[in-house]
Formats: C-alpha cells, structure tokens, sequence
C-alpha cells in the first residue's frame, strides 16, 4: 500500500472512532449513528482528496466539526421532544401521549368529547338562532342577548360535566356591581384556553360581549358563536379595523352591554404577566366606563398551552379573584391601564407575576 494511500485509510479509520465514541449504542441517539458515521467518512473523503498535507488537514477537521455539529442539532431537538413527553407524562399520568395537536390523557379526551358532544347542541341552536335574527330583520333582540346566553349554557355545562368550576374570591364584588346597573369592560390575565370560559363563569347571567382578535373567527363552533353574538373582533393587521372596533366597543358600553377582553393580546406562553395593549382601555375611558380587574389562577396548571384539552379537572386548582372597579374618570388612559394591571398582580400567585426589572 502506497504511503499516501495509508495516510488516507488512516484518517478514515479515525474519523469512524470519533463517531462512533459520540454514539451512545443503547442511548436515545442511537438511531443517528449510522447518518453520522456516513457524514463522518464523507469528511474524512473530502480532506483525503485534497493534494497539501496543510489543506488537507485544516480541510479534513473543518468538514468534520461541521459533520459532528449537524448531528449534534438533530440531538438536542430529539432531547427537547423528550423532555416534553416526560413532562406531559407527569402531568397526564402514564396513559397520556403527545399528538400534532397538541397532548391527551383519559381526562382530555373524555373533556374533548363532552365539549364536543355538548358544541353540537349549541351550534344547532346559534344556527336556529342566526336564522330568527334573519327572518325578523334584526327588530328583535338587538343586542343579541340569546346567543351569549346559549354560549353560557354551553359553557356552565362543560364545566358541570367535567368538575372545571373555579373558585370565585371576592364574589360579592361582581354582585354589588351587577345590582348598581352599571356596565364596565371586564379585564383579565391570559395564559390558557380555560380562561374564557372562567371568564365567562365570573361576569354570570349577563350579557357581554368579548374584544378578541379575528382569527378566532376561524376555531369551529366558537367562532360562529363570535359571529352570531355580534362580538368585537380586532385586526391586528388593519388600521382601519382597528378604529372601527373601537368605535363598536364604545357603542356596546353606551348601550348598556358589559364588554371583556384579555389586554395582553394573546396567550402568555410563560404563564406570567405580559405588558398590555392599550385598546381595551381606550375603549372605557372614551366611553367614560369602569374597568373590572379580575386575575385567573392557575389555568396553565390544568391546561397549558402544549395540552388539547385540559389534563384534569380545575375543580381546587384554579380560582378567580375579582378586584374592585377601577374608574376611568379623573385619570388618563396610562393610568387607568396601570391600576388596572396592580390590581391583577396583586391577586396573581408568584409564578404568574411578571418579573422584576
């Protein structure tokens, strides 16, 4: 054998080793040690065929860190997908597994087809109820009390069903507020699905509309129920959109509907505390209306976002706290928004509360 050619063999040979050594055999990467040997020897080749020893060299350790980092990526992503099983297992229970839509147990899926079962029902009657609206030209119900009322139902029904009650703290609050007949923008924290229906538990009997963003027109059954109520929808996207929704949010508050609406503008992946957005308060301070404060406890602990359906019932596990209305007159919107956001702390546990600066 020519000396260049052992060289060559050599280098090879080595090559396999460190790969090989990177291979943990009866480890959860075990299945990426053919792939990455393979990568190693086409390193361990394109070096070989290079004419200096120098290039040769410098060419032969460049390929294969690149090589061994490839790979090192594929592992790191395979050690998060575990770590998210093992923690939806602890969650869930052994009986629980991950799907692209999101993780199920016993629990979810018996939650996922009572809500189902019971969505049915209720899209039948916003569709009954659609065509009344249709037929009588708009003259009755006009601020479209029957849809909100089928959605509780619906609502206070799952929750029945599946033992996902929340504890209301400082009930009374809500009570004396209702008997004054006065009408306020009720605002909460956001950081899982079981939030609108606690939220909805909360204000009660009464007739609101949500300030939610427009692509929940598109989730099944839901958005119909967006529709049909004549809820505020906001896109983000259009400007103009914008100015209109708040005109209609005004216009609910003048006439006498409750509106809600979670300020951060979306789902806190961390469960804690994000910074708001302005419109929900812009909306009630033009209209000269109270701001209902209420903080949800605990909702990421029954159904965080990674779940389809909660993992187990809220039932002593979750609670809402009601706060005092803050009013909108004698401040201006900044300060409204930040005594609104205080009182929401305030009745947050650790976990939820934003961090410190």
């Amino acid at each position: 054998m020519h000396c260049g050619e052992l060289q060559i063999a050599m280098k090879i040979f080595v090559a396999l080793l460190l790969a090989a050594a990177e291979v943990d055999a009866f480890g959860p990467s075990a299945h990426t040690a053919l792939p990455r040997c393979g990568a190693t020897l086409r390193a361990a080749s394109l070096a070989a065929s290079s004419d200096s020893s120098a290039v040769d060299k410098e060419a032969f350790q460049r390929s294969l860190l690149a090589a061994r980092l490839g790979f090192h990526k594929n592992d790191v992503a395979l050690t998060k997908q575990q770590k998210r099983l093992r923690q939806i297992k602890k969650e869930g229970g052994m009986l629980a597994f991950n799907t692209k839509y999101g993780a199920l147990n016993p629990f979810a899926i018996y939650y996922g087809l009572v809500s189902i079962g019971l969505g049915l029902v209720w899209f039948v009657a916003l569709t009954l109820s659609q065509l009344f609206y249709k037929v009588t030209g708009n003259r009755f119900d006009k601020k479209r009390r029957i849809p909100v009322f089928l959605s509780h139902v619906w609502g206070t029904l799952l929750m029945a069903f599946t033992g996902c009650f929340p504890k209301i703290e400082n009930g009374e609050i809500i009570k004396e507020f209702h008997k004054s007949g006065r009408k306020a923008m009720f605002v909460s924290n956001h950081n899982s699905w079981m939030d609108i229906p606690f939220l909805g538990h909360a204000i009660g009997w009464h007739n609101y509309k949500f300030v939610a963003k427009k692509e929940l027109e598109k989730v099944p059954i839901l958005g119909k129920a967006i529709k049909v109520a004549n809820n505020v929808l906001v896109d983000r996207s259009n400007r103009k959109s914008q100015l209109l929704t708040l005109k209609q949010g005004m216009k609910w508050l003048d006439d006498g509907v409750n509106l809600c609406t979670f300020p951060e503008g979306t789902r806190s992946r961390s469960g804690r505390l994000m910074p708001f957005k302005n419109g929900a308060f812009k909306m009630a301070h033009k209209a000269g209306a109270p701001v209902v404060p209420m903080s949800i406890c605990n909702a990421a602990d029954v159904m965080p976002s990674y779940w389809m359906f909660p993992y187990r019932p809220a039932g002593g596990v979750c609670k809402v706290v009601m706060h005092e209305p803050v009013e909108s007159e004698g401040r201006t919107e900044e300060e409204l928004a930040q005594a609104v956001r205080e009182s929401i702390i305030e009745g947050l546990p650790e976990e939820q509360r934003p961090l410190k600066a």
